[in-house]
């Protein structure tokens, strides 16, 4: 399995911005696909957004469409997600996940590797 390491998780108030890093052990096709997850107390986890690294492919979780980006730096294989005009809403823990395929897909359950999550908490 692909050993991954979130950072960046922080107290910000609303409408701020803040970029977390997911820094992966292993930068092959067993973390071909990169993604964000997040999970609020007493909710599901959910699919945040993924890239593809073989070619940057992207999937966007519809609340998050066009406030956060995910990239990728292949010379440090690290997946990046930048988060601006924060909401309350965002808070969450927010888990960094790896699998292999070519599909950017939105399931949990397809995810082979996680992180241990990093805590995002929005003031209002």
């Amino acid at each position: 399995q692909v050993q991954l390491v979130e950072s960046g998780g922080r107290l910000v108030r609303a409408g701020g911005s803040l970029r977390l890093s997911c820094a992966a052990s292993e930068w092959t096709f067993s973390s071909n696909i990169m993604a964000w997850f997040r999970q609020a107390p007493g909710k599901e986890r959910e699919f945040v957004a993924g890239i593809r690294r073989s070619d940057s492919s992207l999937n966007y979780a519809d609340s998050v469409k066009g406030r956060f980006t995910i990239n990728r730096d292949n010379a440090k294989n690290t997946v990046y997600l930048q988060m601006n005009s924060l909401k309350p809403e965002d808070t969450a823990v927010y888990y960094c996940a790896a699998t292999t395929g070519m599909v950017v897909t939105s399931r949990p359950s397809v995810y082979r590797s996680w992180g241990q999550g990093t805590q995002v908490t929005v003031s209002s």
